[in-house]
């Protein structure tokens, strides 16, 4: 014996799911790898850490806005998660991200940039590069940040 509020919960998953199927229709066709996809759709690494030890936020040039929260463990990050007001690759390349450098020293951390990103995420459209260069910089200034610096070790090697 069905509820009416049994029957209502009932319609609305099949609605989600169907959304789901849609939206991964899209993003495939835009060019997204199904990697790409399910960081965007499960959000695996969104949302806050209300006691993260370095809080930074950027905005990119096309708008989009991250925010990272890193809970360290001495030079070790021991969490991390990304608040983000963007597209689908911005989400998607910020999730990318915590997974690669969870578990990680600082130093190591650091040294993650937008190729790395990249191969993790397997494929998003050209014009959503920038999204992963976002996400590099944004952690990048999270972690020069905790370091007292104003830009990371390896940028300030390449200025000189």
């Amino acid at each position: 014996m069905h509820t009416l509020v049994e029957e209502h919960m009932s319609q609305e998953s099949e609605l989600v799911t169907l959304d789901t199927t849609n939206v991964r229709e899209m993003l495939s066709g835009s060019g997204y790898s199904d990697r790409a996809i399910t960081y965007y759709i499960d959000k695996p690494n969104m949302g806050y850490l209300p006691d993260a030890d370095q809080v930074t936020e950027l905005t990119g040039e096309c708008g989009d806005t991250m925010k990272v929260y890193l809970k360290l463990d001495g030079d070790r990050i021991k969490d991390a998660k990304f608040q983000v007001l963007g597209c689908p690759g911005a989400i998607a390349a910020a999730m990318a991200a915590v997974d690669l450098v969870k578990g990680k020293t600082l130093q190591e951390s650091v040294s993650v940039n937008d190729r790395d990103i990249f191969s993790e995420l397997q494929k998003i459209p050209d014009q959503k590069l920038h999204c992963i260069r976002l996400a590099v910089k944004t952690l990048q200034k999270a972690i020069a940040d905790v370091r007292g610096h104003k830009e990371p070790d390896h940028q300030r090697e390449l200025d000189h």
